[in-house]
C-alpha cells in the first residue's frame, strides 16, 4: 500500500451514502480497508465507485455468535472502526464501542449517523434531505419564491457526514499519538450541515443574510453570482464578485460603459440587472462564450455535465477523473508532495485472503471468515 495512510487499518460496517464515502476516502489514501457486509448488501458492479480501493470484503451473517467472535478478532488488529447503523444496532450485535474498545484501548470507533447518537430524533429514520432541513441550510437553498431546491446528497451524505467523520478520524488518531488511547466520534449530519452553514450564519447575525432564499448575495440573488442560460440551450456560471473581477465582466460583455451596471453591490437593482445579463447570454452559444471569458479573472467556467467534465482540459491536465475498469470516476484528493497514493483500484474483495494474513488474523478464524461468504 502507498499513500499518507499507508499502514492504517479499517475495519468498514459496510452501510449506504456516507459510510461507504468515508471509508472510500481513507482507503483512496493508502489505509487498508475491510469491508464487513451482510449477505444481499453488496453494492452492484456497475455503480461500486464508493468501494474502490478496498483490499478486502467479507459478506457475512452477523446474527451468527462465531462469525461475530470472528469479526472481533479483526477489530484486535484495527486501528479504525467506521459504521452508520442507528444508534444501538452495533450494541445489540455485541460490536458496539464499550465491547471494541475493552479488546482494542487503541482503537478509533467512528459512528456515522443522521441525527447523532443523542437527541430526540436519534432513532427515527431519515435520509440527507432530512437532516440538512433542520440544519437550516435547506431553507437557504433555491430560486426566489420558490420552493428550496434539493442539492443532491453532497451537504448531509457526504460534506456534513462523510468528510465530518474522516476528519474526526484523523484528528482522534492524531490525539492517540498523545494519549494512547482510542475514543468513540459521534458524527451528525445535522451536525455536519449545520457547520458548513457558518459563514452564513456569521452573515446573517451581521444583518448581511436575510432568511428570503435567492435575494443573498451567494445563493442567486446576485446578477454577478448566477447561471444563465446560453443561445445554444447550454449554460455558463459567473461569480464576479470581487470589484476588479466585476470591471473586467463588464468590459468583456461590452458593458464597462453601461451606468446601469455601476451600483453593483445594490440588491435592490439585482433582479433588473439579472434581467439584461440573461439577454446578454443567450445571444452567444456556451462555447463562443468561453472563447470570449473562460481563463480570464472574469471568473467564468462553462456548466459541464457528467460527460464534458472528464473532457475539459483543465481536468484532463490534472487528471482530476480517472478511468478505473471502463468507469470513468473522480480521482482520489488531495495530492501530496512525497506521499501519492497509486490509482484507485476498483471494487472491494480482490486481495480478502492476503488481508487476513496480514492482519495476524488466526487461521482458523480466517477460513471461517473466507467460508462464510455469501
Amino acid at each position: 500500500m502507498t499513500g499518507p495512510l499507508a499502514g492504517l487499518k479499517v475495519v468498514e460496517m459496510a452501510g449506504i451514502g456516507p459510510g461507504p464515502f468515508c471509508a472510500m476516502l481513507l482507503a483512496d489514501l493508502g489505509a487498508e480497508v475491510i469491508r464487513i457486509a451482510r449477505p444481499g448488501a453488496r453494492m452492484p458492479a456497475n455503480h461500486d465507485v464508493l468501494l474502490r480501493s478496498r483490499a478486502a470484503e467479507l459478506v457475512v451473517d452477523l446474527r451468527q455468535e462465531q462469525v461475530r467472535a470472528d469479526v472481533l478478532a479483526l477489530v484486535d488488529g484495527a486501528d479504525v472502526l467506521l459504521e452508520g447503523f442507528r444508534p444501538g444496532v452495533m450494541e445489540k450485535l455485541g460490536l458496539g464501542p464499550d465491547v471494541c474498545l475493552a479488546r482494542n484501548p487503541r482503537l478509533i470507533y467512528g459512528r456515522m449517523t443522521g441525527w447523532g447518537q443523542k437527541g430526540p430524533l436519534a432513532h427515527a429514520a431519515g435520509h440527507d434531505l432530512n437532516y440538512i432541513a433542520i440544519s437550516g441550510a435547506l431553507h437557504a437553498i433555491g430560486r426566489a419564491g420558490e420552493k428550496p431546491v434539493v442539492p443532491l446528497n453532497y451537504i448531509g451524505d457526504f460534506g456534513g457526514g462523510a468528510m465530518l467523520l474522516a476528519v474526526g478520524v484523523l484528528a482522534a488518531l492524531y490525539e492517540r499519538g498523545q494519549s494512547g488511547r482510542g475514543q468513540v466520534i459521534d458524527a451528525a449530519m445535522t451536525d455536519g450541515a449545520a457547520l458548513l452553514s457558518a459563514m452564513m450564519y456569521g452573515m446573517h447575525a451581521a444583518g448581511q443574510w436575510n432568511n428570503r432564499r435567492g435575494t443573498n448575495l451567494l445563493d442567486g440573488g446576485a446578477h454577478f453570482y448566477d447561471t444563465y442560460a446560453c443561445a445554444d440551450g447550454r449554460w455558463v456560471a459567473i461569480g464576479a464578485i470581487e470589484p476588479q473581477f466585476y470591471a473586467l465582466l463588464r468590459e468583456r460583455c461590452g458593458l464597462a460603459s453601461d451606468a446601469e451596471f455601476d451600483a453593483q453591490m445594490d440588491p435592490a437593482r439585482w433582479p433588473r440587472l439579472k434581467e439584461r445579463l440573461a439577454e446578454l447570454f443567450k445571444q452567444r452559444t456556451r462555447d463562443e462564450w468561453c472563447e470570449l471569458l473562460e481563463g480570464s479573472d472574469a471568473c467564468f467556467a462553462p456548466v459541464l455535465d457528467w460527460d464534458e467534465a472528464p473532457r475539459h482540459p483543465h481536468n484532463v491536465a490534472r487528471q482530476t477523473f480517472v478511468n478505473v475498469d471502463g468507469k470513468m470516476q473522480p480521482a482520489p484528493a488531495p495530492r501530496f508532495s512525497r506521499s501519492q497514493a497509486d490509482a484507485p483500484g476498483a471494487g472491494a474483495g480482490q486481495d480478502t485472503a492476503a488481508v487476513l494474513q496480514r492482519w495476524n488474523v488466526a487461521a482458523a478464524a480466517a477460513s471461517r471468515l473466507a467460508a462464510s461468504q455469501a
